[in-house]
C-alpha cells in the first residue's frame, strides 16, 4: 500500500523561499514512508504582479530550479509531483506547468493547464489567467508511478469534466488536482468537485492546495484533499495553516468500485444536441 504525502503551502514572491519549504516536506516525507510528496499549484512562485513575476521568472536562480528539483527528487530517493509553477515560452507568455520529477533524477514530465481560470466573481475579485498564460493541449497520465497510472491536471481543470473523462478511459488510478482556489469558490465548490470528479473516474484523487494570505495579497482556501475512487474524503487538512499530512493508499479500492459502479466500461457516445 503506497504512503503519499501532501504539503499544503502558503507560496510567495520569493521562489528560495518556497524551494525551501518544499526541501524541508521531502526530507520529512521521505524518513516518514512517503513514495511520492505532491505540492500545491505555483509551488515555487505565487505572484499576481505579472511584471515583478517575470522579472523573477528570467533571474539565474529561478533559471536553475529545475536541476535543483531533480537533485532533490534523488536525494530523498522520492518522487515529487510539482504541482505546478510558471515557465517563461517564446511567445512572451508563460505555461502553468505540473512537473512530475522522478527519484531518479531524470528530466520530469509534464503538463500544461489546459484551462485558464478567466472570471469575474460576486465579491469584486477579476482573474484573467489567459493575459499572461498560454493554455496546454495535451492531457497527461504518467503510467509506472507508485499509485499506478497518474494523470496531472491543474485546479480550474477540476470544472471541465470531460478531461477527467478522458483520464478515466486511460485507466487512471490516481489523478493529482493541485490548485491555488479562491476562498469564496473553495467554500461553495472546492469539496463537491473534488468529489464528483473522483467518482466520475472512479480513481483517487490528490488535490494538494495553498492556504492564507499570500505575499502577493490574494488568499487561498486550503482543505488539501485526498479523496477515494467512491467519493470518500479520506484526509482533508483543513483551511487554517500550511502543513505535511500523509496518506496510506489502498490501491485495490480501484477494482473493487469499478466492479460495483462500471461506469466506465458503461459509457456510449452521446450526440451533440
Amino acid at each position: 500500500m503506497p504512503r503519499i504525502a501532501l504539503l499544503q503551502m502558503n507560496s510567495g514572491i520569493d521562489p528560495r523561499a518556497n524551494f525551501a519549504a518544499i526541501e524541508a516536506a521531502m526530507g520529512e516525507a521521505a524518513r516518514a514512508g512517503a513514495q511520492v510528496l505532491f505540492t500545491p499549484e505555483m509551488s515555487l512562485l505565487l505572484d499576481r504582479d505579472r511584471r515583478r513575476g517575470a522579472e523573477t521568472m528570467a533571474s539565474a536562480a529561478y533559471g536553475s530550479m529545475e536541476a535543483r528539483l531533480r537533485d532533490l527528487a534523488r536525494a530523498n530517493g522520492i518522487d515529487l509531483a510539482l504541482g505546478s509553477r510558471p515557465v517563461p515560452l517564446a511567445s512572451g507568455k508563460s505555461a502553468n506547468r505540473a512537473e512530475y520529477y522522478r527519484a531518479d533524477g531524470e528530466p520530469p514530465a509534464t503538463y500544461d493547464k489546459i484551462h485558464m481560470f478567466d472570471v469575474e466573481l460576486a465579491t469584486g475579485e477579476t482573474w484573467r489567467e489567459s493575459n499572461a498564460y498560454e493554455p496546454g493541449k495535451q492531457p497527461a497520465a504518467l503510467a509506472d508511478t507508485p499509485l499506478g497510472t497518474l494523470g496531472l491536471t491543474i485546479c480550474y481543470d477540476m470544472r471541465f469534466p470531460a478531461l477527467f473523462e478522458a483520464l478515466g478511459q486511460a485507466r487512471c488510478d490516481a489523478i493529482a488536482v493541485p490548485a491555488a482556489f479562491t476562498v469564496p469558490t473553495g467554500r461553495a465548490h472546492w469539496h463537491v468537485l473534488l468529489r464528483a470528479r473522483a467518482i466520475e473516474a472512479s480513481a483517487f484523487v490528490i488535490a494538494a492546495a495553498q492556504v492564507g494570505e499570500h505575499e502577493d495579497g490574494r488568499a487561498t482556501y486550503g482543505h488539501s484533499l485526498v479523496v477515494d475512487p467512491w467519493g470518500e474524503v479520506l484526509l482533508d487538512m483543513g483551511g487554517e495553516e500550511p502543513g505535511l499530512c500523509l496518506c496510506d493508499i489502498d490501491l485495490s479500492r480501484i477494482a473493487e468500485v469499478r466492479a460495483q459502479v462500471p461506469s466506465l466500461a458503461n459509457r456510449r457516445n452521446i450526440p451533440n444536441l
